[in-house]
């Protein structure tokens, strides 16, 4: 894990070092999911998100936007038992985005996601309150694919919309009888800063 972050880290900055580049800085909020088998009593988890990245410019109107982003993530869930409560992901996300400007300002994004688990949590509140590490049941590593758009601003200023597909099962629990295949799934919604 030590080594995909190390190499996560040296391509942003081998994409930091060509011209012409821009560094930013974004957050916002999640509206996350847990989608695939199972998920009758799953409702989505309002979160936020934070990052960093670079905008290198490949072409006038295309450039290309690898980011690190700490997201939290997961689905709330209430059962026909009476349990109530949230799973709270929290992943070290590395989205590599494609951006084509179709207008002034107006852009449209699309690229692959690798995601890092760093916390997974079962947090109840009811019939009784209390919290759970649950990292061991989800894998470490999560893949998606990302589409977007947005409004860069001469400022500097952004504003952005991007939903996230997953693309792997997250499951890592062994039991019998137990096959559920699920996925994360991502709204994001935020503002960043190009400087």
């Amino acid at each position: 894990m030590k080594k995909v972050v190390f190499l996560m880290g040296l391509s942003l900055l081998l994409f930091g070092s060509c011209a012409p580049c821009q560094f930013l800085v974004r957050g916002g909020g999640n509206i996350a999911m847990v989608g695939g088998d199972d998920t009758d009593n799953l409702s989505s988890r309002f979160a936020p998100f934070v990052g960093v990245g670079t905008e290198c410019s490949i072409a006038d109107v295309v450039a290309i936007q690898p980011e690190l982003i700490f997201s939290q993530q997961g689905a709330e869930y209430e059962d026909s038992d009476g349990f109530d409560g949230r799973f709270k992901f929290n992943y070290l996300n590395v989205p590599v985005m494609a951006k084509l400007y179709v207008s002034d300002g107006v852009f449209v994004e699309a690229g692959p996601q690798v995601g890092l688990l760093l916390s997974a949590k079962d947090e109840y509140d009811s019939p009784i309150s209390g919290e759970d590490d649950i990292k061991d049941e989800i894998k470490s590593t999560d893949f998606g694919a990302n589409i977007g758009l947005g409004y860069q601003f001469d400022s500097g200023l952004n504003i952005n919309a991007r939903y996230n597909f997953g693309l792997s099962n997250i499951n890592d629990f062994e039991s019998p009888g137990f096959d559920f295949k699920n996925q994360n799934n991502v709204l994001s919604v935020g503002v960043g800063y190009r400087f």
